[in-house]
């Protein structure tokens, strides 16, 4: 199963840590608008992301909930009707939630900078360093946390679980 490291934080400057992603990146970074709908699951976490063309991708990940760099395994599936497949998948699991954001994508070596605009939520950014056959965990998370400096990202902005829980934790409390 593939793997990345990643972190999530809360984002304090959005206009600084754009700028600092595309000073990395080398790039103005691509926008991307995504819906993910949650599914219930006994174990990880089950989401159809729908993008924009009309296509999706079936994702399942788990990764302990936890700050900071963490291993994250998922598989995808890419398909060209995700409205069946959430009707289906609907109909069979039932719905979690829904996130809708807009995601500016940065590519620095190995390591995806995603900055977030979360509907409901805020700004967030997520850094998923994609580990390379026969790479271990500490590497990619030296690889995170030497990111996370360079984007000014401190501690005590590291935020625990998947958007999903925020949005939940926020509808209930």
């Amino acid at each position: 199963m593939p793997s990345n490291v990643e972190i999530k934080a809360v984002v304090r400057d959005m206009g600084f840590l754009k700028e600092r992603a595309k000073e990395l990146s080398r790039s103005e970074g691509t926008v991307i608008h995504q819906q993910d709908t949650f599914f219930n699951v006994e174990k990880g976490r089950l989401k159809l992301r729908r993008f924009q063309d009309g296509t999706g991708q079936l994702i399942f990940y788990e990764r302990p909930d936890m700050d900071g760099p963490k291993l994250s395994n998922y598989s995808i599936s890419l398909t060209n009707d995700p409205e069946g497949l959430a009707k289906v998948l609907s109909d069979a699991l039932g719905v979690k939630g829904i996130v809708k954001k807009e995601r500016h994508l940065y590519l620095v070596g190995q390591t995806r900078i995603h900055v977030d605009s979360v509907e409901g939520l805020g700004q967030f950014m997520e850094l998923e360093v994609v580990m390379k056959e026969g790479q271990g965990v500490e590497e990619g998370e030296a690889i995170a946390q030497e990111l996370m400096q360079q984007l000014g990202v401190k501690r005590e902005d590291l935020i625990v679980g998947a958007y999903m829980d925020l949005l939940m934790a926020a509808k209930s409390g």
